[in-house]
């Protein structure tokens, strides 16, 4: 399916979605609903086991396209219907049973550093910045998922401020998985994709499940529901020949039950 705003490449069970809306990759209405689109589609796609989402040119995603916003409420409820756009594309990523990388390879500003907060590993180039600039426009947003990334103190600073922040910077922080050169940042989001493909496409999308129920729950709670999932994984066709291969010393052959 052709998309306007990004493009998608399925090699070998692993998805690369470039975000490609020049020249900044700032988000639109259209570029959130190609989002949603795809992410959706992952899910139930047979073919992808984990995505990799990245940015085209040097600029990851510049965030939301100020030039929309002027005049966005024309009829009544259209501001609602913008807010929910915004807020929904990030928890199709979320939401994706599928892991989804970030390799951030410049720029990840407002909402764009939200698309990467979504993603469930993130990586950056040493020449991406990070930073919450809606202040500077008399705008507020992005509490939520900075509270989740940040400690109390620096959370406040980069939202009150709008400072930007280097990657370095967020790797010394422990927020991003790996910082180094541009040209060697997509060989290491392969690296971790490839290792997550070779895994029980069940086993990873229970676990993803996982993660994103217990983050707001009270530790035994949330031991429980993991332990519940792995009752259910327990009597599954992918968990006895995980356990066949390590008998035999072989690689696993998985197949999705």
């Amino acid at each position: 399916m052709p998309y306007q705003c990004i493009k998608v490449e399925v090699n070998d069970t692993i998805a690369v979605v470039t975000m490609d809306r020049p020249p900044v990759n700032a988000q639109n209405a259209q570029f959130r609903d190609e989002i949603m689109q795809v992410f959706d589609a992952f899910t139930d796609r047979d073919d992808v086991r984990v995505a990799i989402l990245t940015g085209a040119g040097k600029v990851f995603c510049a965030g939301a396209d100020i030039k929309e916003r002027i005049g966005i409420a024309k009829q009544p409820g259209d501001y609602w219907r913008h807010n929910r756009g915004a807020r929904e594309y990030a928890n199709a990523i979320r939401e994706c049973k599928k892991p989804v990388i970030a390799a951030v390879n410049g720029a990840a500003l407002g909402a764009g550093f939200g698309v990467m907060a979504a993603c469930d590993i993130m990586l950056a180039s040493d020449n991406a910045v990070f930073g919450m600039p809606e202040i500077d426009v008399g705008l507020a947003g992005g509490c939520a998922f900075i509270s989740r990334l940040f400690s109390k103190s620096r959370g406040r600073r980069i939202v009150f401020t709008g400072e930007r922040f280097s990657a370095a910077e967020l790797y010394r922080l422990g927020v991003i998985e790996w910082c180094g050169p541009r040209e060697q940042l997509m060989d290491e989001a392969m690296k971790i994709a490839r290792s997550i493909a070779a895994k029980s496409p069940l086993a990873m999308k229970l676990a993803k499940q996982a993660y994103n129920v217990i983050e707001n729950m009270p530790e035994r709670d949330g031991y429980r529901f993991e332990q519940n999932i792995t009752e259910q994984l327990s009597h599954t066709e992918d968990a006895l020949e995980a356990q066949r291969a390590f008998a035999e010393k072989r690689k696993p052959v998985f197949k999705g039950r």
